[in-house]
C-alpha cells in the first residue's frame, strides 16, 4: 500500500480496529480517515454513505460490530447479530460503490462448525452446525465473507477476508459480563488480589483449548494480507498453537500476582471444545506473531493498570444502553 492512500479502518473503536490504526501509524501511513471519534455512525446508512462519497477510502479494513464472550452472545443474541449485520449491509457496498481499491473483511473464528477437524482450515467452513452459544454472531460474520466473495465473483471486486483467532491486548473489553476470556479472566484475578479473595471460581472446565493471539501481531497480519493476499478464499490469522483456558488462567494468574486457588464450574458450557486455526497459507506468505505470548498477556495488564480508575470498573458503552432502555421499557411496561 502507498503511504499516503486514504485508509479506513471500520470499527476504529473495537480492539483488533484500535490495533490496527496504531500499527499504521507506526508503519507510516498517514491518511487515515474517519478515526474515532469522527468514524460514520456504521448502524446508519445515510452516515456511511455520506462518508464514503466525500472521502472516497482507498483502502478498507472492517474490524467493525460488536462482540463478547459466551455470556454476551447468551443473552444478546439478537443485538449482536443485527449490529453486525448492519456493519455488513452498509460498509461493504458503500466501498464498492465508491471504489475502494481493496477491502478486507475481518470474520471471526465462531464461523467455523463446532466440530470442525482441527487445526480449523478454511475448507471446513459450512460442512456442520455452528457452537449454539454464539451462532446468531456467527452467522452475522459468516454473512459479511459471503457478500465479499459475492462481490467479487458478480463484480470482480478486490475484496478479500480473513478469520483471526482469539484476540487479545489493549483496549479489550475486561467487564466480567461481556469481555471474551483473558480480558474477563485478567479483570477478575486483578479484583480478587486486590480485594484479598481466598479463592476464584472461573467459567467452564477449564480443559477447552484457543488460539490466543496478540491484538497487535493481529493488526500486523492484516496489513501484510492488503498487500500480499489477493483470493477468494478466507485466510487465517493464527498464532500456530493453542492454550486451554486452565493453561491460559495459570499464565494470566502469574502475570496478574494471583496465588489463590481456582476452581472451575463444569456447570457452565465451555463453548466449542478447541479452536485452533490453519495458520500456514498466512505462514507462507512471510507473517508471523512477534509477540510472545506471556509478553502479550504482561502489556496487556499494564494497559489495564494504567486505567484502572474509572473506565476498567464500568461497563462498556452498548451494555449501559441496553440497560438504560430496559429500564425505560420496564418504566413503561
Amino acid at each position: 500500500m502507498d503511504r499516503q492512500a486514504r485508509i479506513f479502518v471500520a470499527g476504529g473503536d473495537t480492539l483488533l480496529g484500535g490495533a490496527l490504526i496504531r500499527q499504521l501509524e507506526s508503519a507510516g501511513f498517514v491518511d487515515l480517515v474517519g478515526i474515532p471519534p469522527y468514524e460514520p455512525r456504521l448502524d446508519n446508512v445515510e452516515h456511511v454513505e455520506d462518508f464514503f462519497q466525500t472521502v472516497r477510502p482507498e483502502y478498507v479494513f472492517v474490524a467493525a460490530g460488536p462482540s463478547g464472550g459466551i455470556e454476551e452472545n447468551r443473552r444478546h443474541p439478537a443485538d449482536l447479530m443485527i449490529d453486525n449485520l448492519l456493519v455488513t449491509m452498509h460498509v461493504i457496498p458503500a466501498a464498492f460503490r465508491h471504489g475502494a481499491r481493496k477491502l478486507l473483511y475481518l470474520a471471526s473464528s465462531c464461523c467455523y462448525p463446532k466440530l470442525a477437524p482441527q487445526p480449523l482450515r478454511v475448507e471446513a467452513l459450512g460442512t456442520g452446525p455452528l457452537e449454539p452459544t454464539n451462532e446468531a454472531y456467527a452467522t452475522a460474520k459468516l454473512s459479511g465473507l459471503r457478500l465479499c466473495q459475492a462481490y467479487r465473483q458478480q463484480y470482480g471486486a478486490p475484496f478479500i477476508t480473513a478469520i483471526p483467532a482469539n484476540l487479545f491486548g489493549p483496549g479489550d473489553d475486561f467487564h466480567p459480563d461481556t469481555g471474551h476470556v483473558i480480558p474477563a479472566l485478567m479483570r477478575r484475578m486483578h479484583r480478587a488480589k486486590r480485594d484479598g479473595e481466598s479463592s476464584l471460581e472461573l467459567w467452564g472446565t477449564g480443559l477447552a483449548r484457543r488460539d490466543f493471539l496478540f491484538a497487535d501481531d493481529a493488526a500486523e497480519a492484516c496489513i501484510h494480507l492488503m498487500s500480499h493476499y489477493d483470493a477468494a478464499t478466507p485466510i487465517n490469522i493464527g498464532s500456530g498453537r493453542d492454550w486451554s483456558i486452565a493453561e491460559a488462567a495459570d499464565r494470566i494468574a502469574e502475570i496478574v500476582g494471583y496465588r489463590g486457588p481456582m476452581r472451575f464450574d463444569a456447570t457452565v458450557p465451555d463453548g466449542a471444545p478447541r479452536k485452533l486455526l490453519d495458520a500456514a497459507p498466512l505462514f507462507e506468505l512471510g507473517w508471523r506473531p512477534r509477540t510472545e505470548f506471556s509478553e502479550a498477556l504482561a502489556q496487556t495488564y499494564e494497559w489495564l493498570l494504567d486505567r484502572e480508575v474509572g473506565c476498567a470498573e464500568r461497563k462498556p458503552d452498548a451494555v449501559r444502553s441496553r440497560d438504560d432502555s430496559n429500564r425505560q421499557l420496564q418504566a413503561t411496561a
